[in-house]
């Protein structure tokens, strides 16, 4: 990082603000919740797939997750470790999310990577990888999965270096794989960690060692794996590069610990990591100039609405990342879309699903305001002055279906329900200009059983999905009249999405073409800037 800034207000300085990447069933979840475990948040952690009444995970509360043992919507959770305030953002990990990951990622200052030890790099670990990518963020990585069988140490960090174009450095070095996985040696504190395969919820036993050659290592290791940890850390020292902060911050290299999430192995050691090496809350780019953490004025924005967080009352929660200030519960803050002031009187901090009232936050940590529909994703709110964050964008949806109430009496309920889905940004819903009926839009399929299942369950509302001759959708932008001519010469295709901007809905590439080729001045795109 440059040194030029100046020194962060021990408050916002102890912060660390990051989210957990990872593909689906890397054991994201499972991390999250030894987290909380260590952190002192929660007392017992629980498994994603429970058996029976066993402890259902903390992080997952809707109902859907519970049943897939998938995490869907991205949740926030602060809580202290040692001297430091840990936010972590929950990312969804399903490949259908990416959207909602996508604006997560705008929200925090690094991020963890899980990866699966005997899988390595898979499909949507390189997706959100190339996320952080186009935001530099630093990266830190997590093997998980040492205790099962799993694949050669060096040959998983030859794979990440070689899939996702940055240098590894080993943080620490796993003694024995499977079945016969003892622990790690931790290379930047020289201590041997060995795994309680008894206890899951103990923490790791720790011997101070002085170097490899220190004879307390032959008590505690079988003399094969000595001798091969001996040569693997010889080779590793020699053959990769060392941990440099400054490159980290760059995200240029992520150092990587190896470990085993469930039996609560390698997690403390990551969280010290995170601590140590992860950055402090970072300027936020904006326009007409960028928010500096250390800023006396509050300014925050909103990456993420949740809409019906609690079913027995139709509340919503915007969740706003601080980018600077001290923030204080009751203060008036100004909605720079709308140039209104709104008194933040119940703003909620949430500890896995418990909330509490947030009685005051720092620049980098995330707090969850309840309003009815005022706040959307992208609005900054400032003591004031109008800025704007940018970056967090909007994405055409890759699937539409049309959507029918199955009682036609109850048409008005569902325009009200898909509404709140389409400011929370779980989908896209369009009204074309002909025809009745609302087309709705996501990224993957499985965002429509989601839908289908929260209208359901939240407005008592059975639904369907119905086949669209449409494929896709472009905002339209231009100078007004040739819009208008586009418009009136194309109405069988045109709609407007829930900002009541104007939509092209597409059934082919060809169509895309040949407007490009006959109206010049009209432009299609692909992303809206959520920040109308």
């Amino acid at each position: 990082m440059s040194t030029n800034r100046p020194a962060l207000p021990p408050e916002i300085a102890r912060r660390r603000t990051f989210a957990i990447i990872s593909h689906p069933d890397a054991g994201k979840t499972t991390l999250t919740e030894k987290f909380l475990l260590y952190g002192g948040a929660i007392q017992m952690a629980g498994q994603v797939r429970a058996k029976g009444e066993a402890r259902r995970t903390r992080s997952d509360f809707m109902q859907m997750e519970k049943d897939r043992g998938i995490s869907v919507s991205a949740s926030a959770m602060s809580f202290d470790f040692g001297n430091y305030r840990f936010n972590l953002v929950d990312t969804p990990g399903h490949s259908d999310f990416s959207e909602d990951t996508y604006r997560t990622l705008t929200a925090v200052d690094a991020a963890v990577m899980v990866i699966d030890g005997a899988k390595g790099v898979e499909s949507q670990t390189q997706k959100l990888f190339e996320v952080c990518r186009l935001r530099d963020l630093p990266i830190l990585t997590f093997c998980n999965k040492m205790d099962r069988e799993s694949r050669d140490t060096f040959e998983i960090i030859d794979e990440i270096q070689e899939m996702l174009a940055i240098d590894v450095t080993p943080a620490s070095w796993p003694i024995g794989v499977g079945r016969d996985f003892l622990g790690c040696y931790d290379m930047i504190h020289n201590r041997l960690e060995l795994m309680d395969r008894a206890d899951r919820n103990k923490v790791a036993e720790s011997i101070k060692i002085e170097g490899l050659d220190d004879p307390k290592l032959a008590e505690h290791i079988p003399a094969d794996l000595l001798e091969k940890l001996l040569e693997e850390v010889e080779m590793a020292s020699e053959l990769l590069p060392k941990l440099d902060p400054q490159a980290l911050a760059e995200g240029t290299l992520t150092p990587i610990w190896f470990g085993s999430a469930i039996n609560s192995f390698g997690v403390k050691e990551l969280m010290d990591g995170i601590a140590e090496y992860g950055p402090e809350p970072q300027p936020q780019s904006a326009e007409p100039r960028q928010i500096s953490p250390e800023e006396t004025k509050v300014s925050g924005f909103v990456f993420k609405v949740q809409a019906n967080m609690d079913p027995k009352h139709r509340d919503r929660v915007a969740f706003l990342r601080l980018a600077s200030g001290h923030f204080q519960r009751g203060m008036k803050l100004t909605h720079v879309r709308t140039k209104k002031p709104m008194a933040v009187s119940s703003p909620v901090l949430f500890l896995a699903s418990d909330r509490e009232l947030a009685e005051e936050a720092w620049a980098g940590d995330i707090i969850g305001i309840p309003n009815h529909g005022q706040l959307r994703i992208g609005d900054t709110l400032t003591e004031g002055e109008a800025l704007k964050v940018t970056g967090i964008p909007s994405f055409a949806p890759e699937l539409l279906q049309n959507c029918r109430a199955g009682d036609p009496m109850k048409a008005k309920h569902l325009d009200k329900a898909l509404m709140q889905f389409a400011e929370e940004g779980a989908a896209k819903v369009f009204k074309p200009t002909f025809g009745s009926g609302f087309i709705v839009g996501v990224v993957g399929q499985l965002q429509f059983e989601v839908l289908a299942s929260r209208i359901e369950m939240e407005y008592g509302l059975p639904v369907r999905f119905e086949p669209s001759q449409f494929t896709s959708a472009r905002w339209v932008n231009g100078p007004k009249d040739a819009v208008e001519k586009f418009a009136a010469a194309n109405k069988q295709h045109m709609g407007e999405d829930n900002d009541g901007d104007l939509v092209y809905l597409t059934r082919l590439q060809w169509d895309i073409d040949r407007v490009e080729r006959d109206y010049p001045d009209v432009k299609l795109t692909a992303t809206k800037e959520m920040m109308v």
